[in-house]
């Protein structure tokens, strides 16, 4: 019952710090792409890159901060099935361009940020 918890505190916050920083994005630079989602998605990349590698090589976490902070805050927090609903809709509104910009750029920056956040995790 305890993981419950931990986990489900993790994604209260994670889901929470989600809606901050998309409201935030969308007022910043508005919503003809979706800024947030990439934004969000980026960084959780690179954060689960850096937590991951640093409490694994350099510092060993209890099993129960990895849950919180992997399972239950970065899984609220990224947005993967809304990287998708929002590709669809951007090919269903015909901005194919759009469209394949937000794909390929979510992979690609976020495979760099995850390595970023290993390297990062290793240097420190």
């Amino acid at each position: 019952m305890t993981d419950y918890l931990i986990i489900g505190l993790g994604g209260f916050l994670g889901a929470n710090a989600r809606y901050l920083v998309g409201g935030w994005v969308a007022k910043a630079y508005g919503s003809t792409f979706p800024y947030g989602t990439f934004l969000i998605n980026v960084t959780g990349s690179f954060v689960i890159g850096f937590f991951l590698t640093f409490v694994t090589e350099r510092f060993i976490a209890p099993p129960s901060t990895r849950s919180f902070f992997v399972v239950g805050f970065l899984g609220a927090y990224t947005t993967f099935s809304s990287y998708m609903f929002e590709a669809i809709s951007l090919i269903q509104a015909r901005a194919y361009l759009t469209a394949l910009a937000y794909l390929l750029g979510s992979v690609i920056v976020g495979l760099i940020a995850v390595a970023a956040g290993v390297i990062t995790g290793r240097a420190v």
